[in-house]
């Protein structure tokens, strides 16, 4: 059994007993803007992560609070602030969620292993202006669904591929925001050529964006996949262990090569 199928078989067990609560009640949502629009720079975008915790890495920063370490990343320039909601494995919770989409302007991505739209609800409830889905994680007919059901809600949707085939799969669903991980979420190993193989595959030209996650940990990192045609990066670990969040994160920062 690997990681990911762990993870899976957990979050069965969440959205049965997230089904047999009410439906979480929406409240007044902020209107950030689209991730599409934040993208279109001239500098690689940072898509800054509150992380306590991961599967391969164990505990990163358990003290940490999530919405002084949100401030921090939007005053420093932060495109957008993913949050792990999932708590059996990463330490984290839709509270976490809330908690900084009440306190910053920038959207805000809910990460998550989503397998039903009861988690979609619930990222929405929570004041989230983005939500992931994992094309490992999801047969086609289901990655389709809750694309449907995310982009009905009005929310942007990180598709989020590992290989040519799953890159296949996110654009015959139409994804617009595509991110590679270059973690391999079966062995949780992680290599920048990933977003390296795929960007040669990938059609830049139809409007589509790329992210590439996981593995960032220095600006040639970034320039790395930048070159390569990446208008953003999301970044966890390195943030989360960093002694000068603001630096690090602005180091990030790196101007795109004027020919991508």
């Amino acid at each position: 059994m690997t990681i990911l199928t762990k993870i899976l078989a957990q979050k069965e067990r969440e959205v049965a007993a997230l089904k047999e609560q009410p439906k979480p009640v929406v409240t007044a949502r902020k209107q950030r803007p689209s991730l599409l629009e934040v993208f279109k720079s001239s500098t690689v975008q940072v898509i800054s992560e509150v992380k306590r915790a991961s599967p391969s890495k164990g505990i990163i920063n358990d003290g940490i609070d999530p919405v002084a370490q949100a401030l921090t990343y939007e005053a420093a320039g932060a495109a957008c602030i993913s949050v792990l909601t999932d708590e059996t494995f990463f330490k984290g919770s839709f509270a976490d969620l809330q908690q900084v989409t009440e306190a910053v302007a920038i959207p805000v991505l809910c990460k998550e292993f989503v397998i039903d739209e009861i988690q979609l609800d619930y990222a929405y409830a929570s004041g989230a202006s983005v939500v992931l889905l994992i094309v490992a994680a999801l047969e086609q007919e289901t990655l389709a669904r809750l694309f449907a059901y995310a982009t009905e809600l009005g929310l942007d949707v990180l598709v989020e591929v590992h290989n040519e085939e799953e890159l296949i799969r996110a654009l015959a669903i139409d994804a617009r925001i595509i991110g590679v991980n270059n973690r391999n979420l079966k062995t949780f190993e992680v290599s920048l050529e990933h977003t390296k193989e795929l960007a040669a595959k990938f059609p830049f030209d139809e409007g589509r964006v790329l992210v590439s996650e996981s593995g960032m940990k220095t600006p040639d990192d970034a320039a790395f996949v930048a070159a390569v045609g990446a208008s953003a990066i999301l970044v966890g670990e390195t943030l989360m262990r960093s002694g000068d969040v603001t630096a690090t994160l602005q180091s990030l920062q790196v101007t795109k090569p004027v020919n991508v």
